[in-house]
């Protein structure tokens, strides 16, 4: 086959067979703009290989079967790539992290440690209640149900909890 009806004859395998290329590649990539990729790939496969194919018939199937693995290619490189920018970007995170200051990070876990031993200082009743709130996330009404208490109740105990938790923390913030 020469240059020009090379050519020509492709242009007419791309017009018949674009769609189902098309489909094909999309189905695996489910991305429009990556299909697109993987259709334009395809048909530069199939253009240096078109001489090997035997049955014209069976153009459809083997036009798919490229988009197919095409698409396979193009997801698990693009998988590679999203990988290593993540641990790119967890590395600076990484590093960002471990250059503050190490005068903060020091204060920063004494007020937990206060944090923590005013909670333990609570009553086991009114321990359960705030870290259902704050460890769980749960709402009053569900922290009600959950202990059996009116939401009222538990909006009190939570009230008193904070103005108790600041109190405390501001006292030990002036000494």
């Amino acid at each position: 086959m020469n240059l020009d009806t090379g050519c020509i004859e492709m242009k007419e395998i791309f017009d018949q067979y674009y769609k189902r290329v098309f489909h094909a590649a999309y189905g695996v990539t489910r991305d429009y703009y990556l299909a697109q990729d993987v259709v334009q790939e395809t048909f530069l496969k199939a253009y240096q290989k078109i001489d090997t194919i035997q049955d014209k018939d069976k153009m459809g199937a083997w036009l798919s079967s490229i988009a197919t693995r095409t698409a396979i290619d193009f997801i698990r490189k693009e998988r590679k790539t999203s990988e290593k920018l993540a641990a790119i970007t967890h590395l600076e995170n990484t590093n960002i992290e471990s250059n503050q200051n190490v005068e903060q990070e020091v204060e920063f876990n004494m007020l937990q440690e206060q944090i923590q031993e005013v909670i333990n200082s609570l009553s086991p009743d009114q321990r359960s209640v705030f870290l259902l709130k704050i460890d769980y996330g749960l709402k009053e009404r569900e922290i009600a149900d959950m202990l059996k208490l009116n939401q009222n109740t538990v909006k009190t105990k939570l009230y008193r909890i904070r103005m108790f938790l600041k109190a405390i923390l501001l006292e030990k913030e002036l000494a």
